[in-house]
């Protein structure tokens, strides 16, 4: 959908005044007691005919396409998220950037370009942000002027405020459809190869713990809810995340998020705190959305006592940087370890490191897939069973190159065959892969 921006028959300032004379009519005639009692879309076709009616009481000189912006922007602003609702609306868009009122971004097609859509100044930025937050069970005010939350299709929400942002509101929003891309759509995309997704389902199916690193942007979170589909829906599922975005499909999830304090400095639920609680829950797996402080040592410990199969992500920008940003997060739990400890944790607790990037032009690929095979005196070693080799750019500025499997056999296959997962010794004979 590409979003047409009508004018005004006047000017934009007459169409905002008449916009914004229209919504305070609209509240005056709301009969609140009704509207209680109304839910969903029943609710906005029935405010939608008090609008249109006023609409034609207060300026009957609008034509058609004025008259329907108007209408769908007066009840955005009643019921929606305003401004905002227009970008959501918008395909294609990947990222969203709000840098005060007037300064809207969108990154689309693995490009950054300005958008035209604008709201009206600090306060209409900040009532909208509001009306997001207080959805989650969120606050955003001066004394908490940092938030994460999500928007009702799943997207992911960033924001600061001032006086922390100098130039107004600052809003960031990663988008999540309500339909998550698939792995057909993934495969389609280019993202990895059928040989590359026939030993991740083996591994997912042998329960194998894995950890996907990758920078911003990069496709962790699609990546992570790619792997999750090959979990049986046998298992029981206990997620855990700072603000929900995982979309599961198996039927035994139990999904957990984070809480900050409370106005007065309490009641914060780390992710520390239900990984802790997780394990007194029975789960089979445990999947935390994003490893980012002391909670990856228990995550560790968990991988390590019996609750094979979970998975999580960190912030690297290859599998041997995020073996180092796990050893940095181990020391941030507070229990001093020597570092040949942690890497011992982290030699017998993680099986597999899935490096997802992003590469110049927007096209996103798993770049390596490399198994860690033990330990050699104080060094974890690696090997690269699947990696991406970047060859140019092509004219329109995007980066190309070709999948390999390097001729490695892993040192897991065992444990797969013992989980009754079979897989031709064909797809890890070195060569250059075909993906589509």
């Amino acid at each position: 959908m590409v979003i047409q921006t009508v004018p005004a028959r006047n000017n934009t300032n007459e169409f905002e005044k008449l916009k914004s004379h229209i919504h305070g009519k609209l509240v005056e005639k709301l009969d609140l007691t009704r509207v209680s009692e109304l839910e969903g879309d029943s609710l906005r076709r029935e405010i939608r005919v008090v609008v249109e009616h006023l609409c034609d009481t207060e300026n009957p000189m609008l034509n058609r396409a004025e008259r329907e912006r108007l209408v769908e922007e007066v009840l955005d602003e009643a019921f929606g998220f305003g401004p905002l609702e227009l970008l959501l609306k918008e395909d294609g868009v990947a990222d969203i950037m709000i840098n005060g009122p007037r300064n809207v971004f969108l990154e689309k097609n693995g490009r950054i370009v300005k958008s035209e859509v604008t709201f009206r100044d600090d306060d209409h930025l900040l009532q909208i942000l509001d009306r997001i937050v207080s959805k989650v069970g969120r606050r955003v005010d001066e004394t908490s002027p940092m938030v994460d939350a999500r928007l009702p299709d799943g997207s992911r929400l960033n924001a600061i405020i001032p006086p922390l942002a100098l130039d107004g509101p600052s809003l960031t929003i990663r988008r999540f459809g309500s339909n998550p891309l698939t792995l057909d759509d993934l495969l389609k995309f280019g993202a990895f190869t059928p040989e590359m997704v026939m030993f991740m389902e083996g591994a997912m199916k042998a329960k194998m713990n894995m950890i996907i690193s990758g920078g911003t942007g990069s496709g962790k979170t699609t990546l992570l809810n790619t792997l999750s589909s090959f979990i049986s829906n046998e298992n029981r599922i206990v997620t855990i995340e700072d603000a929900a975005e995982l979309q599961l499909q198996q039927d035994h999830v139990l999904r957990l998020e984070t809480r900050p304090p409370n106005i007065e400095g309490k009641g914060a639920v780390s992710a520390t705190d239900l990984v802790k609680n997780a394990l007194r829950m029975r789960p089979d797996r445990i999947i935390i959305g994003e490893c980012r402080g002391g909670e990856t040592l228990d995550m560790l410990q968990a991988m390590n006592t019996g609750h094979d199969g979970s998975l999580t992500t960190v912030h690297a920008n290859n599998p041997r940087d995020a073996i180092s940003r796990i050893e940095t997060l181990i020391n941030m739990s507070g229990v001093e370890l020597p570092l040949s400890a942690v890497r011992k944790q982290i030699s017998s607790a993680v099986n597999l490191i899935i490096q997802a990037s992003r590469l110049q032009g927007g096209a996103r690929k798993v770049s390596y897939i490399s198994e860690i095979v033990g330990m050699e005196q104080n060094t974890l070693v690696m090997q690269d069973i699947f990696k991406f080799i970047q060859d140019g750019i092509d004219p329109d500025g995007k980066a190309v190159g070709h999948f390999e499997a390097t001729g490695v056999r892993p040192m897991c296959v065992e444990k797969l065959e013992a989980a009754g997962v079979r897989l031709p010794p064909s797809i890890f004979q070195q060569r250059t892969l075909r993906s589509n």
